[in-house]
């Protein structure tokens, strides 16, 4: 709590989602990419799952929507991507010899120090998003960091993934990159289901109380 800058408040948050058994948990190519300092950094400040059942959209929703709910909710979506998140703009503009190019998210990670490219797909994760966040993440590098900035990292947030085709497809990619799966609705507690009776057990009550009146 203390080495984390976190007050009760925030505390009581993370413990409340589980922060502990989300931490660390993207499918990552950062061991192979990154220096080990900067890659164990990199592996813990992200979460697999990120749960964002605070925006009030059900799983139906489409990528534009989850984007601007997100943003009218920044301060709760920097809480739940962690400690060092700075936001830096919503499709930031990049241009590569005359065509443009929009990233969905852009952050700087202070403690990491360097960018972090946020791409939000609202369907499974396929190879192909990692190519092209691979190419968002060179042209970030060449045209926004600064001399003494680490390397720029990616992380796709996919409505799910197949984890081992995630981690076939980071292996053969260049850049720094996480996967990891949203949750737009929480999943109710299965204790829920196993305490209330059935339609058959209400029944035979009543029949009995009918006989017995």
């Amino acid at each position: 709590m203390i080495q984390q800058g976190w007050s009760r408040p925030t505390l009581d948050v993370h413990i409340k989602n589980q922060l502990h058994l989300r931490q660390g948990g993207a499918v990552t190519n950062f061991d192979r990419r990154l220096p080990a300092p900067q890659a164990q950094l990199a592996i813990e400040a992200l979460k697999d799952p990120d749960l964002f059942d605070f925006l009030g959209l059900g799983d139906e929703a489409i990528e534009r929507d989850i984007e601007n709910a997100l943003m009218r909710h920044i301060t709760r979506f920097l809480l739940e991507l962690g400690a060092g998140f700075a936001f830096l703009g919503r499709q930031y503009r990049l241009e590569v010899a005359g065509d443009e190019f929009f990233i969905d998210l852009l952050f700087y990670h202070t403690r990491l120090k360097c960018h972090v490219v946020v791409e939000l797909k609202g369907v499974a994760f396929k190879p192909e998003h990692a190519g092209q966040l691979n190419f968002y993440l060179a042209a970030v590098d060449a045209q926004l960091k600064a001399p003494d900035d680490r390397p720029t990292i990616g992380l796709l947030l996919c409505k799910t993934k197949n984890r081992l085709v995630a981690e076939y497809a980071l292996s053969g990619m260049s850049k720094p990159i996480g996967v990891a799966e949203y949750q737009l609705v929480r999943a109710l507690p299965k204790p829920l289901d196993t305490n209330l009776p059935s339609i058959e057990e209400i029944e035979a009550e009543l029949s009995r109380e009918v006989a017995d009146g």
